[in-house]
């Protein structure tokens, strides 16, 4: 079976895009595998609140995000910060990318699982 997702780059640069034209900024922290790395993203809301976006999957095998408030991290930026250092170290191939953007907007296309 191939798997149709774009490769991961071009994934993450489309994402810091969508950030950029809408008027906010998107920074790639941590450069992971071009092809198949998995993506944390943090969104700032530069006001010391933030919110960390993962990967998951459903269970039909589709792709969407999980805001990790739902596990009691954030909204505290120190708090989401200490959660994006300790993944990092776990895991080199991640791709990590920060959004600046004071309305707290993700700009992913996925379905994303906010736990609200």
């Amino acid at each position: 079976m191939m798997d149709d997702r774009l490769p991961t780059r071009l994934w993450v640069e489309a994402l810091v895009r969508r950030a950029e034209v809408a008027g906010a900024s998107g920074f790639i922290v941590q450069h992971g595998d071009d092809a198949r790395g998995d993506v944390m993203v943090k969104v700032a809301r530069l006001d010391g609140t933030a919110a960390v976006y993962v990967p998951a999957m459903d269970m039909d095998g589709n792709r969407h995000f999980l805001n990790l408030r739902v596990q009691g991290i954030g909204p505290d930026e120190k708090e989401v910060d200490d959660y994006v250092r300790r993944a990092r170290q776990r895991d080199s191939d991640m791709w990590i990318v920060e959004i600046e953007d004071r309305d707290g907007r993700h700009f992913l296309t996925e379905k994303v699982e906010e736990g609200e």
